[in-house]
């Protein structure tokens, strides 16, 4: 289980309060929620895994809960689909995220950011999200091994420690896509009455702007 983060952070001093710094942050995720085509894909993704299940092992629909763990796992263990075959593969991870929606507070929607626009698992209204459809087939085409119960364990952990507030003291800012742009202003202008005249002065403060996905 792999997180990648993305946290930028500057100082504020004039410099930053009037737009002087040159450093460049990432652009921030935008999470939509899904179109019909959107939900048609996924619809399409579970009835390959449906099909090969069906097929493989009599089974007659998948429950989108815990309970579709066992027959996720036959799949990957039986190689009924090979680590070129992407697509089936993702398939599976769609199929995985659906039991991830069942037992945490995750909701699928599209995510567009500098890796371009896919369906993830967005963590109530943050913006932390997980990547639930290469979940199996990154590790499958790595040829690692793959257990899908560590995997929820793990994702549950994650979600767990990612969604609890960080505390970095009183001069520190953390901002994130859901935080209101007028609260963002009201605090940096807060900041910038008490900095217009210290600059140099011992007190420094800095913000925080995070954005995170669990692959």
């Amino acid at each position: 289980m792999t997180v990648r983060i993305s946290i930028v952070t500057a100082v504020l001093t004039l410099g930053v309060v009037f737009g002087q710094s040159n450093h460049k942050t990432a652009p921030e995720p935008k999470f939509t929620t899904l179109s019909r085509e959107d939900s048609t894909r996924l619809e399409q993704q579970r009835a390959v895994v449906l099909a090969a299940a069906k097929q493989r092992y009599g089974i007659s629909a998948l429950t989108r809960t815990k309970s579709d763990l066992a027959v996720l796992q036959k799949l990957v263990d039986d190689s009924v689909f090979n680590k070129s075959q992407t697509y089936e593969l993702q398939s599976l991870g769609v199929a995985f995220g659906d039991v991830l929606a069942s037992e945490l507070p995750l909701r699928w929607v599209m995510v567009t950011d500098e890796f371009g626009t896919d369906p993830t698992l967005r963590f109530k209204e943050t913006t932390i999200q997980i990547n639930a459809l290469t979940m199996i087939s990154k590790r499958v085409e790595e040829d690692e091994p793959v257990s899908v119960q560590s995997l929820l364990d793990n994702t549950r952990e994650q979600v767990a420690a990612k969604g609890a507030k960080p505390e970095f003291g009183p001069n520190v800012l953390i901002f994130d896509p859901s935080t209101p742009s007028q609260a963002i202003q009201k605090q940096i202008d807060a900041v910038y009455a008490t900095q217009e005249h210290n600059e140099f002065g011992p007190q420094r403060n800095a913000r925080c702007s995070c954005q995170e996905t669990i692959r």
